[in-house]
């Protein structure tokens, strides 16, 4: 249901000085997760049937059913994202990125050589947000002039995090993109942004690191002091994010949920110190759940079992992603912690390498 009039004026205005993400509550917060559920989680061909979602932030007491749709302005995601779509926009800067633009006109540019990568970065001149999200075609670009979910990615899983930064921490978010080489589809980078922000200037004309070290973490902080921890490679790595970085770095075994419907599936790699195990099914707390399969599910994140990481990014694990950027987003915030861990119902063991994989031409 669109929001009424009155409302959607209540939605647009966003106080001076506070852009931020935008809860499901309606208020801003430091933090949120939304789990897009698969379409067949619904009940039958129930209104909303692949627009459901669960909604998580440090407030919320573990997972809620989404306020509504995926799609409605009222919902975190559409909230946080209105002040692209305003008219009065001209304090903004913004970079839209998403190997899978919306544009028509850019599918020609989503090659194998640019990252495997898509997010929102959104700021004022008092801060903003970074939205990281494994969502295809997605957002609209600001001259669509509304916020909208694209019909191709209600059928399966997806995540989006949303964090709340300080201004000057998008210098260092900048250098992240440069080693993720994202392709950027739409922005606005004007005057002061640009001058301050010259590496996002680069992002946005296509360039990356050209030199080693090809892979990059650091410790971001967020709006009211939380700690998150950047990382980023670029394709010259040469090597799975997650079993040839991440579980070695946090010190933990990983278990990684990732699209399973593509070519060239990495198995489950218990190789090294730390074990990296395929997610293949996860389920949410309560009797109506839902389960559902990692085949089902187009999300990318992982979770080490026994704490106290979580980490919400855009890269799966396949050969090719092995030679393209991209990067996740960790922390070790307990209610993070508490609220995927138990989301894993079951996960591929290592040692059934030989066990083939469902292939499929879909994108990923």
């Amino acid at each position: 249901m669109s929001p009424s009039p009155v409302l959607l004026c209540a939605l647009l205005w966003v106080p001076a000085g506070a852009l931020r993400c935008f809860g499901d509550s309606g208020q801003p917060v430091d933090w949120f997760v939304v789990y897009k559920l698969p379409a067949h989680s619904g009940s039958g061909d129930a209104p909303g049937r692949g627009l459901r979602y669960k909604y998580l932030d440090e407030n919320s007491g573990g997972w809620r059913d989404g306020v509504g749709s995926i799609n409605s302005s009222e919902g975190a995601v559409g909230r946080s994202l209105l002040p692209l779509y305003r008219n009065n926009a001209s304090q903004l800067a913004f970079l839209l990125y998403n190997d899978q633009p919306p544009k028509s006109s850019l599918a020609k540019d989503s090659t194998s050589s640019r990252g495997h990568t898509k997010g929102v970065l959104l700021m004022d001149q008092e801060g903003g947000f970074w939205l990281v999200h494994s969502v295809p075609r997605f957002p609209p670009p600001a001259s669509s002039g509304a916020f909208s979910w694209p019909h191709n990615a209600q059928s399966f899983g997806q995540t989006l995090i949303c964090v709340s930064f300080p201004l000057e921490e998008f210098l260092r978010i900048g250098r992240q993109l440069m080693y993720t080489y994202p392709l950027v589809f739409d922005h606005k980078l004007e005057d002061t942004f640009a001058q301050k922000f010259p590496d996002l200037e680069a992002v946005i004309k296509g360039h990356q690191v050209v030199h080693e070290p090809w892979n990059s973490s650091v410790t971001l902080t967020s709006l009211a002091g939380s700690t998150f921890q950047s990382f980023a490679k670029s394709g010259k790595f040469g090597d799975d994010l997650y079993s040839g970085w991440l579980a070695a770095a946090l010190g933990s075994d990983l278990h990684v949920q990732f699209w399973q419907n593509s070519p060239g599936i990495l198995p489950s790699n218990c190789s090294g110190t730390q074990q990296i195990l395929d997610v293949t099914q996860t389920g949410f707390p309560g009797p109506s759940g839902p389960t559902f399969r990692a085949t089902e599910d187009h999300s990318k994140w992982c979770v080490a079992p026994e704490g106290p990481w979580t980490c919400i990014g855009d890269m799966n694990r396949n050969l090719g992603e092995e030679h393209r950027g991209g990067g996740t987003l960790c922390a070790q915030l307990p209610t993070l912690w508490k609220a995927f861990q138990p989301l894993v119902k079951a996960w591929k063991p290592c040692g059934e390498e030989n066990r083939p994989w469902k292939l499929s031409s879909a994108r990923n």
